[in-house]
């Protein structure tokens, strides 16, 4: 089951679990309302794994790629992992789903705070369009992930601020009718 907590404020090594002490455990529900959807699957079977197959019919998930983040295996691995630790958002919904290895994705609850969801073999996560996120991997510094696309894929990130987006302002929208 995936755990999430909120973060602390260190700067230290981004790939540190980062929790607050005492430790402020998010639910599953919480992250529900932020527009962060959750699945468990068999990454063992992904290849032949039926309730894959049902969600990306479901969803419309008619693209996919597979990305291994290791510095052995990505080109301009330093960079890269820059990259995805700047706190950013997308047009479109981020789907990722964790074959091999563990990682974090941080991101900002209604009140702008950094909350991390602890990923690892088997999980699938679905970030909504305007949200502000990032990813890091953890201490493993290895992971293998599906990444999943409603059509073409698109790889454009907009980093903070990125306010004036339609894609921002829909999950604006969201969060305060969430609230409601």
């Amino acid at each position: 089951m995936v755990e999430a907590w909120y973060m602390d404020e260190s700067q230290e090594d981004q790939r540190a679990p980062h929790r607050l002490r005492p430790n402020r455990a998010v639910s599953l529900e919480q992250l529900r309302r932020l527009g962060v959807a959750y699945r468990k699957l068999d990454a063992d079977n992904y290849e032949t794994d039926p309730c894959l197959k049902e969600i990306r019919r479901v969803e419309n998930y008619s693209w996919m790629d597979i990305i291994t983040i290791h510095k052995d295996k990505l080109p301009n691995y330093e960079e890269k992992i820059k990259t995805f630790y700047e706190e950013h958002l997308h047009l479109d919904d981020e789907i990722r789903y964790i074959l091999d290895g563990s990682g974090y994705f941080d991101v900002r609850d209604k009140d702008d705070k950094w909350i991390r969801i602890s990923m690892e073999k088997g999980d699938m996560i679905t970030l909504p369009a305007g949200i502000y996120h990032r990813f890091t991997l953890d201490e493993n510094n290895y992971v293998k992930a599906m990444r999943l696309f409603v059509g073409e894929p698109v790889w454009t990130a907009y980093n903070r601020p990125a306010d004036d987006f339609p894609a921002r302002r829909q999950y604006m929208k969201f969060l305060a009718e969430e609230a409601q």
